[in-house]
């Protein structure tokens, strides 16, 4: 069996029973029930599991990570960074995956398959707690997440269709 690696990879991380940490996984979640994509694009739940995460990025060259970000503004606020604006933002809290996610993407460098291109689009979060439900502030920020990744792939020319009604699982 040939192992086929991506050009694009769309991870959402969080952890679907602490509220709104779960928001990363939830849109990426809605993009696999909702659109197909061509074999170029993988949607990947990346939960919780940080280096774990690590095979899944080689030979991919446009990462796509979607996720809760601390900015400490308003409940709900969305979040687009890029590049240099993801290193600078690691250096203060930015998400309940910073050291995770920031130990990937060091990892991946150091073994030389680190993405050419990094996006980051996020929402603040307004609870981190135990549950499993989205706070109402940022389930309503759910859809425009949805929006933005879909967006921020057709800017990569990466091609994605609308799974009729009719063929959705239930």
């Amino acid at each position: 069996m040939v192992d086929f690696s991506p050009d694009t990879l769309v991870l959402g991380i969080g952890n679907l029973i602490m509220t709104d940490d779960g928001v990363g996984v939830q849109v990426v979640h809605r993009l696999q029930e909702r659109y197909s994509f061509p074999p170029t694009v993988r949607l990947l739940d990346g939960g919780t599991l940080g280096l774990d995460l690590l095979p899944y990025l080689e030979g991919v060259r446009r990462l796509l990570v979607v996720d809760a970000v601390e900015t400490d503004g308003p409940p709900g606020t969305l979040i687009r960074l890029t590049g240099d604006e993801i290193n600078i933002a690691f250096r203060t809290k930015l998400s309940p995956h910073q050291m995770g996610l920031q130990d990937l993407l060091l990892v991946a460098e150091l073994q030389g398959f680190a993405p050419e291109e990094l996006l980051l689009l996020g929402v603040q979060p307004e609870e981190i707690g135990m549950g499993t439900e989205l706070t109402p502030t940022v389930a309503e920020r759910v859809e425009p997440l949805v929006d933005a990744v879909l967006h921020e792939l057709e800017r990569w020319n990466v091609r994605w269709e609308p799974i009729p009604d009719m063929l959705r699982g239930s």
